[in-house]
């Protein structure tokens, strides 16, 4: 009888659930380092329920793993939806602060400084700010309200000359006004 170990997906998954540093490094280490390679895993590992190291990695606050995999090179997809819910990594941070506020706050903050998008809605309607409740969230509230309005007003655009203008809408019946940005 032949017995095979985990594959790197399922080693990948376990460390992301159980914040193995040592696991992880291994890991990329069997990949030689390739950041291809290592994206690919990345991007493709998944547990029956759709979720990503990523996903995991929030959900149960495995905060070296998850800045490890987000220090990585490459393409690695930062906003993919589970298949049970639709939910982001950012939704499952969201979920996680709801027992580990400050943690799950930081983790949120961290996902959001590396481009994950709040305004990004599951398969219930529910962006991750639509998760939170209790009175005891605010500052997280204020952080996922401060993404969305950025991730919104980044409607800047260049001009002939390179530089960065940004639009301002100056009424509802006239065109938006370009001015320069400072």
């Amino acid at each position: 009888m032949s017995v095979e170990g985990a594959s790197l997906k399922e080693q990948l998954l376990d460390a992301s659930r159980r914040n193995n540093v040592d696991l992880l490094e291994q890991i990329f280490t069997t990949l030689d380092n390739d950041e291809e390679k290592i994206a690919d895993l990345i991007n493709t590992a998944k547990d029956p329920l759709g979720n990503t190291a990523l996903h995991l990695s929030c959900k149960y606050g495995s905060w070296e793993v998850l800045d490890k995999i987000l220090d990585q090179e490459g393409d690695i997809e930062i906003d993919p939806k589970n298949d049970m819910d639709g939910d982001t990594p950012l939704h499952s941070a969201v979920r996680y602060a709801q027992d580990e506020p400050e943690h799950g706050e930081f983790i949120a903050q961290n996902l959001i400084e590396v481009g994950a998008d709040p305004r990004i809605r599951n398969n219930h309607n529910q962006k991750p700010i639509d998760l939170i409740h209790g009175d005891d969230f605010d500052s997280l509230i204020d952080l996922l309200q401060g993404a969305e309005l950025a991730a919104d007003n980044r409607g800047n655009i260049e001009n002939e000359e390179g530089e960065e203008e940004e639009l301002i809408d100056d009424g509802p019946d006239d065109e938006d006004v370009p001015i320069k940005a400072n």
